[in-house]
């Protein structure tokens, strides 16, 4: 019972990161070059700033741009919540985050 209602908590949090990423525009892009150190650098200053980011891939390959999503989220120790064609939305919490930059803090999520 304690499992099922645990899964029913993820469920729920991962439907309100989706609810607030909706809004969001992708702020990084991963172009023709893929997963580089300045993509990852990139990523890892926007999830520490905004906790919940939109990230757009270029590639037109739908297996090449699912291994770019896990080498990305992996590399930033962040969680996939959401994976819909070319547009990836990334979360990592940052309990230091600051509330006028946290994407959470502005659109009514708690950090």
């Amino acid at each position: 019972m304690r499992a099922m209602k645990a899964k029913t908590n993820a469920t729920r949090d991962r439907k309100r990161l989706r609810q607030i990423a909706h809004h969001l525009d992708p702020i990084v892009t991963i172009g023709d070059a893929g997963i580089t150190d300045a993509i990852v650098a990139e990523t890892e200053r926007a999830l520490t700033d905004h906790e919940l980011i939109k990230v757009r891939m270029h590639s037109t390959d739908r297996d090449e741009r699912a291994l770019a999503a896990d080498a990305l989220a992996t590399a930033c120790k962040a969680d996939i919540v959401q994976s819909i064609g070319k547009i990836l939305v990334l979360y990592r919490r940052n309990p230091e985050a600051k509330p006028k930059l946290s994407n959470l803090a502005r659109f009514g999520g708690h950090s």
